[in-house]
């Protein structure tokens, strides 16, 4: 008997404290609401500082920044440049170059 209450105690602590760390991974805050710039103008920053096709695109929070990042395929380079513009100012957080094979792994 003391095994059952045992295990049923276990459950529920433990049960109870997955779902409420399942429920504050689900939290999903709306990047849209806090950018300032518009993703059109984003684009425009981006390919203005490296010309190409957009392969993707993504409004996300890296490093405490709320950030449009996206995927340019350059013509006749291997990879992509990876360009981050600020979502608040505009401004050009990073560029770097990607391989092929990073990509893949960051697709997964």
């Amino acid at each position: 008997m003391k095994l059952v209450h045992a295990v049923a105690v276990a459950v529920l602590t433990f049960g109870t404290a997955g779902s409420a760390f399942a429920a504050t991974k689900h939290v999903h805050e709306d990047l849209a609401k806090l950018a300032k710039i518009s993703e059109p103008e984003a684009r425009k920053i981006a390919l203005a500082r490296v010309s190409g096709e957009v392969k993707s695109e993504e409004l996300e929070r890296e490093h405490h920044r709320i950030i449009y990042s996206y995927d340019i395929k350059q013509e006749g380079k291997p990879g992509v440049e990876e360009v981050q513009v600020s979502a608040i100012n505009g401004k050009i957080v990073s560029v770097k170059h990607e391989s092929d094979a990073k990509e893949r792994t960051e697709k997964k």
